[in-house]
């Protein structure tokens, strides 16, 4: 019995290898559900930087021309960012002839901590600290980690917040790199802002809000002024902006939603028009211009 299940676990072992080595695939979440990948249609370039690396050499987009780049925002306290660490080592060293990976790292000022938390866990892809300006230039960072995406003409055609499946990014690298992914479908999606914020304008839905009661003329309406106003939370950014950027934030959120209330509002009935005159009424004496009329016995 022990020698079954040790000769059936090894035989699922061989299988599973064999199959991720061919192309790398994904459990859909229906077994009648095909994989899908997607990237932005007609993607923007990256922001560029020039910035000094833990080791003391410069880090830029530039000298990764023509390479895949997965620009990696992260904090050495974060967990969820040491969680994905080995599995991006794994991918630089697998694909790294074609794939440059990035770590830029945000909220942490204390560059001889992360060196040597770079050394400590044998990190083998450039590491720099990210300025302000630039978390801004990609969207304020509002999570970490958060991956960019770049193919090799350097624009963002994929951006993903938090922990994710490593299968998910080799089978993104693997794509624009012309490599078989297996049975995995390649949409394409445009960009209302998941990507890059000043494309909200672009939106058509929007984190936490209900517009199911609008017309499409109120609906319009609607966006033109969730993109003309600003929130005042303090993020400076737009109030679909701070909905895509904050899902949380309860400022944008009631001021979004005295603008559908507003819309639906009846409109005010228009005053009645004045009684014309008659023949039988006298007319009102200068003192009483401001009374109603009342008619004579």
């Amino acid at each position: 019995m022990k020698l079954h299940s040790h000769c059936s676990a090894l035989v699922r072992y061989i299988v599973s290898a064999l199959l991720f080595c061919v192309a790398p695939s994904f459990v859909a979440a229906q077994e009648d559900q095909q994989p899908t990948i997607r990237f932005v249609r007609n993607p923007d370039p990256a922001p560029d930087f020039k910035l000094a690396g833990i080791d003391g050499k410069p880090v830029t987009l530039a000298d990764s021309k023509g390479k895949v780049i997965l620009l990696n925002f992260w904090a050495t306290w974060c967990g969820p960012c040491r969680a994905e660490i080995p599995d991006l080592i794994e991918l630089q060293n697998k694909y790294k002839d074609h794939l440059q990976i990035l770590g830029l790292v945000v909220d942490d000022d204390d560059p001889e901590a992360i060196k040597k938390f770079v050394g400590k866990f044998h990190i083998n892809y450039p590491v720099a600290l990210a300025t302000d300006d630039l978390r801004l230039e990609y969207g304020g960072i509002p999570a970490l980690p958060t991956s960019f995406v770049l193919d090799a003409e350097g624009r963002v055609v994929q951006k993903h917040e938090g922990l994710r499946d490593p299968v998910l990014y080799e089978t993104e690298i693997r794509s624009l790199l012309g490599l078989p992914i297996g049975d995995i479908k390649v949409e394409t999606f445009e960009d209302t802002g998941e990507i890059f914020l000043k494309h909200a304008d672009r939106a058509s839905q929007l984190p936490g809000v209900d517009l199911s009661k609008l017309t499409p003329e109120q609906k319009t309406v609607a966006f033109h002024k969730f993109n003309a106003n600003s929130c005042t939370c303090g993020c400076n950014f737009t109030l679909a902006q701070c909905r895509i950027y904050d899902r949380n934030c309860k400022v944008s959120q009631a001021a979004i939603g005295k603008i559908i209330a507003a819309i639906l509002a009846p409109p005010h009935a228009p005053a009645a028009a004045p009684a014309a005159a008659s023949p039988s009424i006298a007319p009102a004496s200068p003192a009483a211009s401001t009374s109603p009329e009342k008619p004579r016995r």
